[in-house]
Protein backbone atom coordinates (compact mmCIF):
# COMPACT_ATOMS: atom_id res chain seq x y z
CA UNK A 1 0.00 0.00 0.00
CA UNK A 2 1.03 3.64 -0.37
CA UNK A 3 1.55 5.46 2.93
CA UNK A 4 1.70 9.23 3.34
CA UNK A 5 4.03 9.72 6.34
CA UNK A 6 3.47 13.13 7.97
CA UNK A 7 6.21 14.56 10.20
CA UNK A 8 7.00 17.85 11.92
CA UNK A 9 10.59 18.70 12.78
CA UNK A 10 11.79 15.12 12.28
CA UNK A 11 12.21 12.54 9.54
CA UNK A 12 13.79 12.73 6.99
CA UNK A 13 15.91 15.51 8.52
CA UNK A 14 19.02 14.48 10.41
CA UNK A 15 17.81 15.98 13.69
CA UNK A 16 14.40 16.28 15.23
CA UNK A 17 11.65 14.52 17.14
CA UNK A 18 10.75 10.94 16.21
CA UNK A 19 13.26 10.91 13.34
CA UNK A 20 14.97 7.68 14.38
CA UNK A 21 11.65 5.92 15.03
CA UNK A 22 10.30 6.90 11.59
CA UNK A 23 13.47 5.73 9.86
CA UNK A 24 13.24 2.31 11.52
CA UNK A 25 9.56 2.05 10.63
CA UNK A 26 10.10 2.88 6.96
CA UNK A 27 13.07 0.54 6.63
CA UNK A 28 11.22 -2.27 8.37
CA UNK A 29 8.17 -2.03 6.10
CA UNK A 30 9.90 -2.52 2.78
CA UNK A 31 6.80 -4.13 1.27
CA UNK A 32 5.00 -0.76 1.35
CA UNK A 33 5.66 2.51 -0.50
CA UNK A 34 6.09 5.74 1.46
CA UNK A 35 5.52 9.36 0.46
CA UNK A 36 7.04 11.59 3.15
CA UNK A 37 5.49 15.02 3.83
CA UNK A 38 7.78 16.84 6.25
CA UNK A 39 7.38 20.17 8.06
CA UNK A 40 10.73 21.60 9.19
CA UNK A 41 11.11 23.83 12.26
CA UNK A 42 14.17 25.86 11.35
CA UNK A 43 16.50 26.78 8.50
CA UNK A 44 19.36 25.13 10.38
CA UNK A 45 17.47 21.85 10.45
CA UNK A 46 17.04 21.86 6.69
CA UNK A 47 20.68 22.82 6.19
CA UNK A 48 21.83 19.69 8.02
CA UNK A 49 20.29 17.58 5.26
CA UNK A 50 18.52 14.26 5.39
CA UNK A 51 19.20 10.77 6.61
CA UNK A 52 19.92 8.23 3.83
CA UNK A 53 16.55 7.18 2.44
CA UNK A 54 15.65 3.54 1.67
CA UNK A 55 14.24 2.48 -1.72
CA UNK A 56 10.65 2.34 -0.47
CA UNK A 57 10.57 6.14 -0.07
CA UNK A 58 9.12 7.23 -3.43
CA UNK A 59 8.56 10.94 -2.78
CA UNK A 60 9.57 13.59 -0.27
CA UNK A 61 7.89 16.99 -0.05
CA UNK A 62 8.90 19.55 2.56
CA UNK A 63 7.60 22.87 3.86
CA UNK A 64 9.12 25.30 6.38
CA UNK A 65 7.48 26.37 9.63
CA UNK A 66 9.92 29.14 10.48
CA UNK A 67 9.41 32.85 9.85
CA UNK A 68 10.81 34.51 6.75
CA UNK A 69 12.98 36.76 8.92
CA UNK A 70 14.75 33.68 10.29
CA UNK A 71 15.78 32.76 6.76
CA UNK A 72 17.48 36.07 5.91
CA UNK A 73 20.96 34.79 6.70
CA UNK A 74 20.62 32.31 3.85
CA UNK A 75 21.07 35.07 1.30
CA UNK A 76 17.41 35.78 0.69
CA UNK A 77 14.49 33.51 -0.06
CA UNK A 78 13.98 34.43 -3.71
CA UNK A 79 15.97 31.43 -4.87
CA UNK A 80 14.08 28.92 -2.73
CA UNK A 81 11.45 27.49 -5.03
CA UNK A 82 7.95 26.93 -3.76
CA UNK A 83 8.02 28.37 -0.26
CA UNK A 84 4.71 29.05 1.45
CA UNK A 85 3.56 32.58 0.75
CA UNK A 86 3.52 34.57 4.00
CA UNK A 87 3.42 38.18 2.80
CA UNK A 88 1.52 40.62 4.94
CA UNK A 89 -0.64 41.76 2.02
CA UNK A 90 -3.57 39.63 0.99
CA UNK A 91 -5.19 40.39 -2.32
CA UNK A 92 -8.60 38.83 -1.69
CA UNK A 93 -11.72 40.10 -3.35
CA UNK A 94 -14.69 41.26 -1.34
CA UNK A 95 -16.36 37.84 -1.25
CA UNK A 96 -13.16 36.07 -0.20
CA UNK A 97 -12.54 38.65 2.53
CA UNK A 98 -16.03 38.04 3.84
CA UNK A 99 -15.46 34.27 3.83
CA UNK A 100 -12.19 34.67 5.71
CA UNK A 101 -13.76 37.01 8.28
CA UNK A 102 -16.63 34.61 8.90
CA UNK A 103 -14.37 31.56 9.27
CA UNK A 104 -11.81 33.29 11.47
CA UNK A 105 -14.57 34.77 13.65
CA UNK A 106 -15.91 31.25 14.20
CA UNK A 107 -12.41 29.94 14.97
CA UNK A 108 -11.73 32.70 17.50
CA UNK A 109 -15.15 32.25 19.10
CA UNK A 110 -14.51 28.51 19.51
CA UNK A 111 -11.23 29.28 21.31
CA UNK A 112 -12.94 31.68 23.71
CA UNK A 113 -15.84 29.38 24.61
CA UNK A 114 -14.97 27.10 27.52
CA UNK A 115 -15.89 23.45 27.02
CA UNK A 116 -18.61 22.65 29.59
CA UNK A 117 -18.33 19.34 31.40
CA UNK A 118 -20.57 17.29 33.61
CA UNK A 119 -19.45 16.25 37.13
CA UNK A 120 -17.98 12.96 35.84
CA UNK A 121 -15.66 14.85 33.48
CA UNK A 122 -17.28 13.68 30.25
CA UNK A 123 -17.89 16.24 27.53
CA UNK A 124 -21.48 17.40 27.26
CA UNK A 125 -23.55 18.10 24.16
CA UNK A 126 -22.63 21.79 24.37
CA UNK A 127 -18.92 21.01 24.07
CA UNK A 128 -19.66 18.81 21.03
CA UNK A 129 -21.38 21.79 19.41
CA UNK A 130 -18.27 23.93 20.04
CA UNK A 131 -16.07 21.16 18.62
CA UNK A 132 -18.17 21.18 15.45
CA UNK A 133 -17.86 24.97 15.36
CA UNK A 134 -14.08 24.74 15.48
CA UNK A 135 -14.01 22.02 12.80
CA UNK A 136 -16.27 24.01 10.48
CA UNK A 137 -14.06 27.09 10.85
CA UNK A 138 -10.89 25.05 10.27
CA UNK A 139 -12.13 23.36 7.12
CA UNK A 140 -13.68 26.62 5.93
CA UNK A 141 -10.25 28.23 6.07
CA UNK A 142 -8.77 25.21 4.27
CA UNK A 143 -11.32 25.48 1.45
CA UNK A 144 -10.70 29.21 1.20
CA UNK A 145 -6.95 28.59 0.97
CA UNK A 146 -7.52 26.09 -1.84
CA UNK A 147 -9.84 28.42 -3.75
CA UNK A 148 -7.80 31.61 -3.27
CA UNK A 149 -4.22 30.41 -3.74
CA UNK A 150 -3.46 30.19 -0.02
CA UNK A 151 -4.20 32.35 2.98
CA UNK A 152 -1.14 34.56 2.51
CA UNK A 153 -0.95 37.29 5.14
CA UNK A 154 -4.62 37.02 6.10
CA UNK A 155 -3.87 35.04 9.27
CA UNK A 156 -1.70 37.91 10.56
CA UNK A 157 -3.85 40.71 9.26
CA UNK A 158 -5.70 43.32 11.29
CA UNK A 159 -8.90 41.42 10.49
CA UNK A 160 -7.58 38.35 12.32
CA UNK A 161 -6.43 40.37 15.34
CA UNK A 162 -9.77 42.18 15.59
CA UNK A 163 -11.60 38.83 15.40
CA UNK A 164 -9.57 37.58 18.36
CA UNK A 165 -10.26 40.78 20.25
CA UNK A 166 -14.04 40.49 19.68
CA UNK A 167 -14.02 36.89 20.85
CA UNK A 168 -12.04 37.75 23.99
CA UNK A 169 -14.43 40.59 24.87
CA UNK A 170 -17.60 38.55 24.20
CA UNK A 171 -19.81 37.45 27.13
CA UNK A 172 -18.77 34.10 28.54
CA UNK A 173 -15.12 34.31 27.48
CA UNK A 174 -12.64 32.85 30.00
CA UNK A 175 -11.30 35.40 32.52
CA UNK A 176 -7.74 34.95 31.25
CA UNK A 177 -8.79 35.68 27.67
CA UNK A 178 -10.70 38.83 28.69
CA UNK A 179 -7.45 40.34 29.98
CA UNK A 180 -5.72 40.05 26.58
CA UNK A 181 -4.10 43.27 25.38
CA UNK A 182 -3.16 44.17 21.82
CA UNK A 183 0.48 42.92 22.05
CA UNK A 184 -0.76 39.60 23.40
CA UNK A 185 -3.39 39.33 20.65
CA UNK A 186 -0.69 39.98 18.06
CA UNK A 187 1.40 37.17 19.57
CA UNK A 188 -1.55 34.78 19.52
CA UNK A 189 -2.34 35.66 15.89
CA UNK A 190 1.27 35.01 14.91
CA UNK A 191 1.34 31.66 16.74
CA UNK A 192 -1.93 30.60 15.13
CA UNK A 193 -0.63 31.60 11.70
CA UNK A 194 2.39 29.38 12.22
CA UNK A 195 0.26 26.44 13.33
CA UNK A 196 -2.15 26.88 10.39
CA UNK A 197 0.46 27.23 7.63
CA UNK A 198 -0.24 23.69 6.34
CA UNK A 199 -3.64 24.99 5.18
CA UNK A 200 -1.88 26.90 2.37
CA UNK A 201 0.22 24.02 1.05
CA UNK A 202 -0.33 22.37 -2.31
CA UNK A 203 -0.22 18.85 -0.90
CA UNK A 204 -3.93 18.11 -1.17
CA UNK A 205 -4.51 17.51 -4.89
CA UNK A 206 -5.30 14.13 -6.44
CA UNK A 207 -1.62 13.50 -7.20
CA UNK A 208 -0.48 14.41 -3.67
CA UNK A 209 -2.04 13.21 -0.44
CA UNK A 210 -5.18 12.37 -2.39
CA UNK A 211 -3.26 9.51 -4.05
CA UNK A 212 -2.12 7.71 -0.89
CA UNK A 213 -4.00 4.83 0.69
CA UNK A 214 -3.33 5.96 4.27
CA UNK A 215 -1.96 9.02 6.06
CA UNK A 216 0.24 8.24 9.06
CA UNK A 217 0.96 11.26 11.27
CA UNK A 218 4.09 10.70 13.36
CA UNK A 219 2.76 13.12 16.00
CA UNK A 220 -0.31 15.15 16.79
CA UNK A 221 -0.72 18.91 16.44
CA UNK A 222 0.46 20.62 13.26
CA UNK A 223 1.89 17.39 11.82
CA UNK A 224 -1.58 15.82 11.77
CA UNK A 225 -3.21 18.82 10.07
CA UNK A 226 -2.30 17.70 6.50
CA UNK A 227 -3.85 14.33 7.35
CA UNK A 228 -7.07 16.01 8.46
CA UNK A 229 -7.24 17.92 5.16
CA UNK A 230 -6.49 14.79 3.11
CA UNK A 231 -9.39 13.12 4.88
CA UNK A 232 -11.62 16.15 4.37
CA UNK A 233 -10.89 16.59 0.65
CA UNK A 234 -10.33 12.98 -0.45
CA UNK A 235 -11.53 10.65 2.31
CA UNK A 236 -8.02 9.30 3.04
CA UNK A 237 -7.99 7.42 6.39
CA UNK A 238 -5.74 8.85 9.11
CA UNK A 239 -3.53 7.04 11.63
CA UNK A 240 -2.09 9.16 14.46
CA UNK A 241 0.91 8.05 16.53
CA UNK A 242 1.83 10.00 19.67
CA UNK A 243 4.73 8.93 21.83
CA UNK A 244 4.61 12.36 23.45
CA UNK A 245 1.19 14.05 23.50
CA UNK A 246 1.58 17.43 21.79
CA UNK A 247 -1.03 19.09 24.00
CA UNK A 248 0.92 18.05 27.11
CA UNK A 249 4.11 19.39 25.52
CA UNK A 250 2.38 22.72 24.94
CA UNK A 251 1.38 22.99 28.60
CA UNK A 252 4.96 22.22 29.71
CA UNK A 253 6.69 24.65 27.33
CA UNK A 254 4.31 27.64 27.50
CA UNK A 255 4.21 27.98 31.28
CA UNK A 256 6.10 31.29 31.21
CA UNK A 257 3.75 33.08 28.78
CA UNK A 258 1.12 35.62 29.96
CA UNK A 259 -2.21 34.06 31.03
CA UNK A 260 -4.13 35.37 28.00
CA UNK A 261 -1.67 33.80 25.55
CA UNK A 262 -1.63 30.52 27.45
CA UNK A 263 -5.43 30.39 27.57
CA UNK A 264 -6.01 31.03 23.87
CA UNK A 265 -3.23 28.76 22.61
CA UNK A 266 -4.19 25.97 25.00
CA UNK A 267 -7.75 26.21 23.69
CA UNK A 268 -6.53 25.99 20.09
CA UNK A 269 -4.28 22.99 20.70
CA UNK A 270 -7.01 21.30 22.73
CA UNK A 271 -9.60 21.80 19.97
CA UNK A 272 -7.13 20.63 17.31
CA UNK A 273 -6.26 17.52 19.34
CA UNK A 274 -9.96 16.69 19.81
CA UNK A 275 -10.64 17.07 16.08
CA UNK A 276 -7.61 14.94 15.22
CA UNK A 277 -8.75 12.17 17.55
CA UNK A 278 -12.30 12.36 16.22
CA UNK A 279 -11.20 11.98 12.60
CA UNK A 280 -8.46 9.38 13.10
CA UNK A 281 -9.28 5.81 12.13
CA UNK A 282 -6.79 4.50 14.71
CA UNK A 283 -4.74 6.27 17.40
CA UNK A 284 -1.57 4.62 18.67
CA UNK A 285 -0.24 6.03 21.96
CA UNK A 286 3.14 4.74 23.03
CA UNK A 287 2.13 4.09 26.63
CA UNK A 288 -0.76 4.26 29.09
CA UNK A 289 0.29 7.74 30.24
CA UNK A 290 -0.18 9.14 26.72
CA UNK A 291 -3.37 7.10 26.36
CA UNK A 292 -4.93 8.75 29.42
CA UNK A 293 -4.14 12.20 27.99
CA UNK A 294 -5.76 11.23 24.69
CA UNK A 295 -8.89 9.88 26.37
CA UNK A 296 -9.18 13.06 28.40
CA UNK A 297 -9.00 15.07 25.17
CA UNK A 298 -11.89 13.11 23.67
CA UNK A 299 -10.28 10.11 21.97
CA UNK A 300 -12.61 7.14 21.54
CA UNK A 301 -11.28 4.12 23.44
CA UNK A 302 -12.29 1.85 20.56
CA UNK A 303 -9.75 3.62 18.33
CA UNK A 304 -6.80 3.34 20.73
CA UNK A 305 -4.03 0.76 20.21
CA UNK A 306 -1.05 1.06 22.55
CA UNK A 307 2.17 0.46 20.58
CA UNK A 308 5.38 0.87 22.62
CA UNK A 309 8.24 2.56 20.74
CA UNK A 310 10.68 0.18 19.11
CA UNK A 311 14.31 0.52 20.13
CA UNK A 312 17.44 -1.04 18.67
CA UNK A 313 18.82 -3.61 21.11
CA UNK A 314 22.08 -4.20 19.22
CA UNK A 315 24.21 -1.45 20.87
CA UNK A 316 23.29 -2.77 24.32
CA UNK A 317 23.67 -6.50 23.66
CA UNK A 318 27.25 -6.80 24.95
CA UNK A 319 26.50 -5.00 28.23
CA UNK A 320 23.32 -7.06 28.67
CA UNK A 321 25.12 -10.34 28.20
CA UNK A 322 27.85 -9.55 30.76
CA UNK A 323 26.20 -7.80 33.74
CA UNK A 324 28.86 -9.12 36.13
CA UNK A 325 31.40 -6.62 34.71
CA UNK A 326 29.70 -3.67 36.40
CA UNK A 327 31.18 -1.95 39.46
CA UNK A 328 28.94 -3.14 42.34
CA UNK A 329 29.38 0.15 44.23
CA UNK A 330 28.55 2.59 41.39
CA UNK A 331 25.21 4.24 40.64
CA UNK A 332 24.67 5.69 37.15
CA UNK A 333 22.33 8.42 35.94
CA UNK A 334 22.10 8.92 32.15
CA UNK A 335 20.08 11.56 30.31
CA UNK A 336 19.81 15.22 29.30
CA UNK A 337 20.65 17.64 32.10
CA UNK A 338 17.65 19.90 32.76
CA UNK A 339 15.59 20.94 35.80
CA UNK A 340 12.85 18.36 35.07
CA UNK A 341 15.37 15.58 35.79
CA UNK A 342 15.68 16.80 39.41
CA UNK A 343 19.37 16.03 39.90
CA UNK A 344 19.25 18.12 43.07
CA UNK A 345 17.09 15.50 44.78
CA UNK A 346 19.42 12.78 43.47
CA UNK A 347 22.45 14.52 44.99
CA UNK A 348 20.72 14.89 48.35
CA UNK A 349 19.69 11.23 48.19
CA UNK A 350 23.28 10.25 47.41
CA UNK A 351 24.46 12.13 50.50
CA UNK A 352 22.32 9.73 52.57
CA UNK A 353 23.58 6.76 50.56
CA UNK A 354 27.20 7.74 51.28
CA UNK A 355 26.53 7.90 55.01
CA UNK A 356 25.31 4.31 54.91
CA UNK A 357 27.55 2.99 52.12
CA UNK A 358 30.86 4.92 52.23
CA UNK A 359 32.25 3.19 49.11
CA UNK A 360 29.35 4.21 46.86
CA UNK A 361 29.98 6.41 43.85
CA UNK A 362 27.63 8.31 41.53
CA UNK A 363 28.31 8.95 37.83
CA UNK A 364 26.05 11.54 36.18
CA UNK A 365 26.34 11.13 32.41
CA UNK A 366 24.70 13.63 30.09
CA UNK A 367 24.94 16.96 28.31
CA UNK A 368 22.95 20.08 29.28
CA UNK A 369 19.86 21.01 27.26
CA UNK A 370 20.15 24.66 26.18
CA UNK A 371 21.12 27.65 28.31
CA UNK A 372 18.75 26.63 31.11
CA UNK A 373 20.33 23.18 31.19
CA UNK A 374 23.84 24.64 31.30
CA UNK A 375 22.92 26.83 34.27
CA UNK A 376 21.30 23.87 36.00
CA UNK A 377 24.41 21.74 35.43
CA UNK A 378 26.60 24.43 36.98
CA UNK A 379 24.28 24.58 39.98
CA UNK A 380 24.43 20.78 40.41
CA UNK A 381 28.22 20.76 40.21
CA UNK A 382 28.41 23.44 42.89
CA UNK A 383 26.00 21.48 45.09
CA UNK A 384 28.02 18.28 44.62
CA UNK A 385 31.22 20.10 45.62
CA UNK A 386 29.46 21.41 48.73
CA UNK A 387 27.89 18.08 49.76
CA UNK A 388 30.92 15.92 48.96
CA UNK A 389 34.29 17.58 49.59
CA UNK A 390 37.14 15.90 47.72
CA UNK A 391 38.40 12.91 49.67
CA UNK A 392 41.95 11.52 49.61
CA UNK A 393 42.92 7.96 50.55
CA UNK A 394 46.18 9.09 52.15
CA UNK A 395 48.34 12.13 53.05
CA UNK A 396 50.11 12.06 49.68
CA UNK A 397 47.08 11.26 47.45
CA UNK A 398 45.00 13.70 45.46
CA UNK A 399 41.45 14.20 46.66
CA UNK A 400 38.61 12.72 44.63
CA UNK A 401 34.91 13.54 44.62
CA UNK A 402 32.53 10.54 44.71
CA UNK A 403 30.23 12.33 42.25
CA UNK A 404 31.42 12.76 38.66
CA UNK A 405 29.79 14.69 35.80
CA UNK A 406 30.61 13.20 32.40
CA UNK A 407 29.45 13.04 28.79
CA UNK A 408 29.47 10.18 26.34
CA UNK A 409 31.85 10.26 23.41
CA UNK A 410 35.09 10.32 25.40
CA UNK A 411 37.63 7.52 25.91
CA UNK A 412 36.06 6.35 29.19
CA UNK A 413 32.42 6.34 28.02
CA UNK A 414 32.30 6.17 24.22
CA UNK A 415 28.61 5.23 24.05
CA UNK A 416 25.49 5.21 26.19
CA UNK A 417 25.83 1.44 26.53
CA UNK A 418 29.24 1.98 28.15
CA UNK A 419 27.63 4.45 30.56
CA UNK A 420 25.01 1.92 31.69
CA UNK A 421 27.65 -0.81 31.90
CA UNK A 422 29.77 1.33 34.24
CA UNK A 423 27.44 0.79 37.21
CA UNK A 424 25.41 -1.96 38.79
CA UNK A 425 22.41 0.29 39.46
CA UNK A 426 20.73 2.87 37.17
CA UNK A 427 18.78 5.71 38.78
CA UNK A 428 16.06 7.99 37.37
CA UNK A 429 15.03 10.97 39.53
CA UNK A 430 12.74 12.93 37.17
CA UNK A 431 9.70 14.93 38.23
CA UNK A 432 8.36 15.05 34.63
CA UNK A 433 8.77 12.23 32.16
CA UNK A 434 7.00 10.83 29.12
CA UNK A 435 8.20 7.44 27.95
CA UNK A 436 11.48 6.68 29.78
CA UNK A 437 13.64 5.58 26.87
CA UNK A 438 16.76 5.75 29.05
CA UNK A 439 15.27 3.23 31.49
CA UNK A 440 14.50 0.85 28.63
CA UNK A 441 18.11 1.15 27.45
CA UNK A 442 19.24 0.26 30.97
CA UNK A 443 16.85 -2.72 30.90
CA UNK A 444 18.43 -3.90 27.62
CA UNK A 445 21.76 -3.78 29.47
CA UNK A 446 20.39 -6.02 32.23
CA UNK A 447 20.66 -3.38 34.94
CA UNK A 448 18.44 -3.05 37.99
CA UNK A 449 16.77 0.36 38.25
CA UNK A 450 15.44 2.75 40.88
CA UNK A 451 13.01 5.30 39.46
CA UNK A 452 10.53 7.97 40.44
CA UNK A 453 6.86 7.28 39.74
CA UNK A 454 6.28 9.73 36.87
CA UNK A 455 4.99 9.42 33.32
CA UNK A 456 5.10 5.90 31.93
CA UNK A 457 7.86 4.65 34.24
CA UNK A 458 5.78 1.98 36.01
CA UNK A 459 4.35 0.76 32.72
CA UNK A 460 7.83 0.45 31.19
CA UNK A 461 9.62 -1.40 33.99
CA UNK A 462 6.68 -3.45 35.28
CA UNK A 463 7.91 -5.28 38.38
CA UNK A 464 11.56 -5.34 37.33
CA UNK A 465 12.71 -2.29 39.30
CA UNK A 466 12.02 -0.23 42.40
CA UNK A 467 9.78 2.85 42.17
CA UNK A 468 9.63 5.72 44.67
CA UNK A 469 7.66 9.00 44.83
CA UNK A 470 9.22 12.00 43.04
CA UNK A 471 10.96 14.75 45.05
CA UNK A 472 11.60 12.32 47.92
CA UNK A 473 15.38 11.98 48.43
CA UNK A 474 14.97 9.79 51.52
CA UNK A 475 12.85 7.20 49.68
CA UNK A 476 15.26 7.28 46.73
CA UNK A 477 18.19 6.67 49.06
CA UNK A 478 16.43 3.78 50.87
CA UNK A 479 15.72 1.99 47.58
CA UNK A 480 19.27 2.44 46.30
CA UNK A 481 20.84 1.21 49.54
CA UNK A 482 18.56 -1.84 49.55
CA UNK A 483 19.81 -2.91 46.11
CA UNK A 484 23.45 -2.00 46.75
CA UNK A 485 23.41 -4.33 49.79
CA UNK A 486 21.69 -7.20 47.97
CA UNK A 487 23.63 -8.23 44.83
CA UNK A 488 21.51 -11.35 44.27
CA UNK A 489 18.28 -9.35 44.18
CA UNK A 490 19.96 -6.80 41.92
CA UNK A 491 20.95 -9.56 39.50
CA UNK A 492 17.44 -11.05 39.47
CA UNK A 493 15.84 -7.67 38.74
CA UNK A 494 18.38 -6.94 36.00
CA UNK A 495 17.74 -10.26 34.27
CA UNK A 496 13.96 -9.78 34.50
CA UNK A 497 14.27 -6.22 33.16
CA UNK A 498 16.25 -7.38 30.13
CA UNK A 499 13.74 -10.13 29.37
CA UNK A 500 10.85 -7.65 29.59
CA UNK A 501 12.57 -5.11 27.32
CA UNK A 502 13.37 -7.76 24.71
CA UNK A 503 9.74 -8.88 24.74
CA UNK A 504 8.04 -5.47 24.49
CA UNK A 505 10.34 -2.72 23.25
CA UNK A 506 12.27 -4.00 20.22
CA UNK A 507 12.11 -2.59 16.71
CA UNK A 508 10.68 -5.86 15.41
CA UNK A 509 7.71 -5.71 17.78
CA UNK A 510 6.98 -2.12 16.76
CA UNK A 511 7.15 -2.80 13.02
CA UNK A 512 4.93 -5.88 13.24
CA UNK A 513 2.31 -3.91 15.19
CA UNK A 514 2.16 -1.08 12.64
CA UNK A 515 2.00 -3.46 9.69
CA UNK A 516 -1.02 -5.12 11.30
CA UNK A 517 -2.66 -1.73 11.93
CA UNK A 518 -2.08 -0.61 8.33
CA UNK A 519 -3.81 -3.72 7.02
CA UNK A 520 -6.65 -3.34 9.54
CA UNK A 521 -7.34 0.28 8.54
CA UNK A 522 -7.23 -0.42 4.83
CA UNK A 523 -9.50 -3.46 5.17
CA UNK A 524 -12.18 -1.19 6.68
CA UNK A 525 -11.76 1.67 4.19
CA UNK A 526 -14.14 1.92 1.24
CA UNK A 527 -12.65 2.12 -2.24
CA UNK A 528 -12.11 5.83 -2.95
CA UNK A 529 -10.87 5.86 -6.55
CA UNK A 530 -13.26 4.47 -9.12
CA UNK A 531 -12.15 4.41 -12.78
CA UNK A 532 -14.89 5.37 -15.23
CA UNK A 533 -15.21 4.36 -18.86
CA UNK A 534 -16.09 6.70 -21.76
CA UNK A 535 -19.79 6.51 -20.89
CA UNK A 536 -19.13 7.53 -17.30
CA UNK A 537 -19.83 4.07 -15.89
CA UNK A 538 -17.51 2.29 -13.41
CA UNK A 539 -14.96 0.23 -15.29
CA UNK A 540 -14.71 -3.32 -13.87
CA UNK A 541 -11.27 -4.64 -12.99
CA UNK A 542 -9.64 -1.29 -13.75
CA UNK A 543 -7.59 -1.67 -10.58
CA UNK A 544 -6.01 -5.17 -10.50
CA UNK A 545 -6.36 -7.23 -7.36
CA UNK A 546 -2.61 -7.31 -6.82
CA UNK A 547 -2.68 -3.54 -6.29
CA UNK A 548 -3.94 -4.31 -2.77
CA UNK A 549 -1.36 -7.02 -2.13
CA UNK A 550 1.77 -6.01 -0.25
CA UNK A 551 4.96 -6.20 -2.23
CA UNK A 552 6.28 -4.96 -5.55
CA UNK A 553 3.53 -6.31 -7.82
CA UNK A 554 2.70 -3.03 -9.48
CA UNK A 555 6.17 -1.53 -9.58
CA UNK A 556 7.21 1.81 -8.17
CA UNK A 557 7.27 5.27 -9.64
CA UNK A 558 10.50 7.21 -9.87
CA UNK A 559 11.52 9.10 -6.78
CA UNK A 560 10.63 12.72 -6.31
CA UNK A 561 12.63 14.64 -3.76
CA UNK A 562 12.98 18.18 -2.49
CA UNK A 563 16.00 20.39 -1.96
CA UNK A 564 18.59 18.82 0.30
CA UNK A 565 17.80 15.27 -0.83
CA UNK A 566 20.30 12.49 -1.53
CA UNK A 567 22.62 12.65 -4.48
CA UNK A 568 20.99 9.80 -6.39
CA UNK A 569 17.84 11.86 -7.02
CA UNK A 570 17.22 12.32 -10.73
CA UNK A 571 13.87 14.12 -10.78
CA UNK A 572 13.38 17.83 -10.20
CA UNK A 573 12.81 19.12 -6.67
CA UNK A 574 9.34 19.12 -5.17
CA UNK A 575 8.65 21.88 -2.67
CA UNK A 576 5.48 22.81 -0.87
CA UNK A 577 3.81 25.63 -2.76
CA UNK A 578 0.62 27.54 -2.70
CA UNK A 579 -1.92 26.98 -5.42
CA UNK A 580 -0.80 30.21 -7.11
CA UNK A 581 2.77 29.06 -7.61
CA UNK A 582 1.57 25.62 -8.66
CA UNK A 583 -0.56 27.17 -11.39
CA UNK A 584 2.52 28.97 -12.67
CA UNK A 585 4.35 25.67 -13.05
CA UNK A 586 6.59 26.06 -9.98
CA UNK A 587 7.50 22.61 -8.61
Amino acid sequence: MRIGLLTEGGYPHLSGDAGLWCDRLVRGLGQHEFDVYALSRSAEQEDRGWVPLPPQVARVRTAPLWDAADDAHRGGSTGLVGRVTRSERWAYGRRARRRFTECYDELAAALCTPAPQDPSGASTEASAVEADRFASALYGLAELARDEDGLGGALRSETAVRALERACRAPGAPPAARTARVPELLTVAARLERALRPLSLDWYDADGLGAVDLCHAASGGTAALPGLLARHFHGVPLLVTEYGVRLRTHYLTDHGAPPAIRSLLAAFHGRLAAETYRCAAVITPGNAHARRWQERCGADRAKLRTVPPGMDVTPFAEAGESPECADPHTLVWVGRVEPAKDLVSLLHAFAEIRRREPTARLRIVGAPLGAEGAAYLAHCKALAAQLFPDEATGPHAVGDNPVSFEETGGPELPTRADAYAAGALVVLSSVVEGFPAGLVEAMFCGRATVSTDVGAVVEAIGGTGLVVPPRNPRALAEACVALLRDPERRARLGAAARARALELFTVEQNIAAFHSIYVEILSRTPIRRVVLDEAGEPLPFAVPAEARVTGGWTGRAGRVVARGGPGWATDGPVRATTAASASEGVR
